[in-house]
């Protein structure tokens, strides 16, 4: 019976909500339904929320089935936006209807933020202050988030400009709270040192779309003591330490309890669980993110350390970071604490000169001082000239090295005078040997990489000092050919030479993170400039269209024959 009756009403429920005026026999059947199967139906997750509003508008019986902080409205919130669930206790009192429309209303105002960015900041990365329109938004930053996700999670190769921007906005939102917090950790007393919690807010800073949290972290961790002091009553099972609650911060004072603790430790993480340095790939960022040691097993000494000391500090014995020139070292107290750590970069800077002072050719001394006056801010005409160096001694460098020069070279237009748009015309004279577009998928005749053209130059625009360590001169055409910008697909970008380029025959998406900053969708042949791209390159598109008319139809007719 109640099957049937369900049946019944689902066939009224379409009627109703499409309906201004619905048949009285219509509306008496449904409202006589026993009010579990009204609710049931109402939430069977096929009506909008705007069905919703006009059903609850019909009678009072089903105004009240569908009051604001019911079981309806709930359904309707959780069907549209699930992951937001987890913010609501199940005992709290919730108002659903008003939080769908809060929840709404924020969308609206996310994507309206988002359609902006790319006019405003083409031509630049996003300031700082560029975020304040997103700080000063009413209604919960968790709805404002949630929205972001979904542009994100967009299915499909279009709104690639959009994904891009949102990306951007939710990094920025993230780690604005990750920032706050890690300020309220470093203004603890000297006493409360916890050096996991401050590398589980570096990792969250530097993946803010990732799940990190420092209580799996600690679990995870917590897991390792536990086999450690299974290792340690075979020793010892009188052990002080297999006593220590969790929690506790109680020192062993007896070097040999110490040594023992050390060599437990020693054999669970390095025989047991076989964790290890990575040597074939050291500068691999992945080698510093606790969550990624702690699953991969692999770190560099800095990570390793810190896992160790906290382990060791957990069972009673005093360890202390040493930061070493080049290595991050630990320093076995045998007792007493140590002195403490200077932190000044000045150190850090006189340490690298004076090591390179004697070996000046040293490629990964030379990396971290070109990265350390990068970060600090100061003297990018050095930091040019260092990363040049590396070029020339070390040509493999160049994915650390790219990076380097495009955002040092950002950071140097930056601090030039403000200069209107340039646009560049196919028709022009002097463009005339320029022979690829913009968006052209290419590949590298020399290195075989694959890539994207974002931009072109009718010559090469680069200092003599880059022309002459780059061996430009060796080419047959020399500096004097176009020369393009273009996003490799390893995330890297370069400028290429014109006769070092040709057509990709297999086009392929270019998986590089800047892809969206210049281009709005992937077709599978090419990719299209955004609005501000276009601006900049005006003609470009239909040179685009006209050469992949020419070489991949060319192709397909080929392969039908």
């Amino acid at each position: 019976m109640a099957a049937a009756a369900v049946d019944s009403a689902m066939e009224v429920v379409p009627a109703l909500a499409e309906e201004a005026a619905p048949e009285v026999a219509g509306l008496s059947c449904l409202v006589n339904l026993p009010g579990e199967v009204l609710e049931y139906i109402l939430c069977c997750g096929s009506l909008t929320a705007a069905d919703i509003g006009r059903v609850s508008s019909t009678c009072r019986r089903l105004r009240e089935l569908c009051q604001s902080s019911g079981k309806v409205w709930k359904e309707q919130f959780r069907v549209r936006w699930p992951s937001l669930m987890k913010h609501y206790s199940p005992t709290d009192y919730v108002n659903w209807l008003e939080e769908y429309k809060v929840r709404q209303k924020a969308g609206l105002e996310a994507r309206k933020i988002v359609a902006s960015f790319s006019k405003r900041f083409f031509s630049e990365h996003v300031p700082c202050n560029g975020f304040s329109d997103i700080e000063n938004l009413e209604g919960p930053e968790i709805f404002f988030e949630d929205e972001l996700v979904c542009i994100l999670n967009m299915e499909g190769r279009k709104a690639l400009t959009w994904k891009y921007y949102a990306k951007k906005i939710l990094y920025y939102l993230r780690q604005q709270k990750i920032l706050n917090n890690l300020k309220a950790f470093l203004q603890q007393p000297d006493d409360y040192e916890s050096y996991l919690e401050g590398a589980v807010y570096i990792d969250q800073y530097c993946n803010p779309l990732s799940d990190i949290s420092l209580k799996d972290i600690q679990a995870q961790i917590d897991s390792i003591v536990e086999l450690v002091c299974k290792t340690l009553r075979g020793i010892n099972s009188r052990h002080p330490s297999l006593a220590f609650k969790a929690g506790e911060s109680s020192m062993i004072m007896e070097i040999e309890l110490q040594s023992q603790v050390l060599d437990a430790m020693n054999y669970v993480l390095y025989d047991q669980l076989k964790f290890k340095g990575n040597r074939m790939d050291y500068y691999n960022a992945l080698n510093l993110y606790m969550h990624q040691v702690l699953i991969r097993r692999t770190g560099i000494p800095i990570s390793m350390s810190l896992l160790y000391l906290t382990i060791a500090r957990q069972l009673g014995v005093p360890l202390e970071p040493v930061n070493f020139p080049s290595h991050f070292l630990l320093r076995w107290c045998q007792g007493a604490e140590g002195e403490g750590i200077d932190q000044s970069y000045q150190l850090l800077r006189d340490s690298l000169d004076l090591y390179l002072a004697m070996y000046p050719d040293q490629v990964q001394l030379l990396l971290l001082q070109a990265r350390l006056y990068f970060h600090l801010g100061i003297w990018p005409e050095k930091v040019l000239d260092i990363l040049q160096h590396i070029q020339t001694l070390d040509p493999g460098q160049h994915g650390a090295v790219g990076y380097l020069v495009q955002h040092t070279l950002e950071h140097i237009e930056r601090k030039k005078e403000e200069v209107g748009v340039e646009v560049k015309l196919r028709s022009d004279e002097k463009h005339r040997d320029v022979c690829y577009s913009i968006g052209l998928i290419m590949k590298h005749k020399r290195y075989g990489y694959n890539c994207v053209i974002y931009g072109w130059d009718p010559t090469c625009m680069m200092g003599h000092e880059w022309i002459r360590n780059m061996n430009v001169h060796s080419l047959p055409h020399g500096h004097h050919q176009p020369f393009y910008n273009v996003l490799v697909e390893d995330g890297s970008c370069r400028y290429a030479a014109q006769e070092n380029l040709e057509y990709n025959v297999e086009p392929q998406e270019i998986s590089h993170p800047d892809v969206g900053r210049y281009f709005s969708e992937f077709t599978g042949t090419h990719y299209i400039p955004n609005a501000e791209l276009e601006i900049r390159y005006p003609e470009d598109l239909e040179f685009v269209y006209e050469t992949v008319q020419n070489i991949y139809s060319a192709k397909k007719e080929n392969i039908d024959e």
